[in-house]
């Protein structure tokens, strides 16, 4: 049996917002109007949810993060302290995209270091790693360890988060294979 939500009492939930089983929203977060989270996902404090933003299933949002319109978060993704997001290119005060705003998508299983930023119209990839403080400007693959600014790939990592040697064979048993383009694929369990 799964636990309603808990949304401690300084938040504000605006209308038309789901929420799942188990999520935790914790101190001074804002949920806007049309957002969707799922199942045992947990907001820091001061965390905002942008409007019609779609968040998978447990997914762990640290403190300080703001979600914005036109970001989707897949399942189990961590969301290290006041990383960023953006959601438009070229933005201008007098100048406003009424909406419009670029696509971000990160993958299940990815995570992002306190105070990275990911720019708006990118995907972070399925289990990807982005360190601290970087700053991604392009589509990052699957399994991809990122560093610096612009944030480059330095390594890649397994599933569980381990940095993975030229064996691509991880210490928790898991396997990777390298294909011929260059991008990391798990072997079947």
């Amino acid at each position: 049996m799964m636990n309603a939500p808990f949304i401690h009492e300084s938040s504000y939930v605006d209308d038309d917002v789901v929420i799942g089983q188990g999520t935790k929203v914790w101190h001074f977060c804002h949920i806007q109007r049309g957002a969707r989270i799922g199942e045992n996902c947990s907001f820091g404090q001061n965390v905002n949810v942008g409007n019609n933003v779609h968040i998978g299933n447990g997914v762990r949002v640290q403190n300080n993060v703001s979600i914005y319109e036109g970001v989707e978060i897949e399942d189990n993704v961590f969301c290290g302290p006041s990383c960023v997001f953006t959601n438009v290119n070229t933005p201008r005060a007098h100048f406003p995209t009424h909406g419009v705003y670029a696509k971000t998508l990160i993958k299940e299983g990815a995570s992002l270091g306190a105070n990275s930023t990911v720019v708006c119209g990118h995907t972070v990839g399925r289990s990807a790693l982005i360190a601290a403080g970087a700053v991604v400007t392009h589509n990052v693959p699957d399994f991809a360890l990122m560093a610096g600014v612009p944030a480059k790939r330095i390594g890649w990592v397994c599933e569980c988060g381990k940095r993975l040697d030229d064996s691509f064979i991880c210490s928790c048993g898991r396997k990777y294979r390298m294909d011929e383009s260059g991008f990391l694929h798990k072997d079947a369990e």
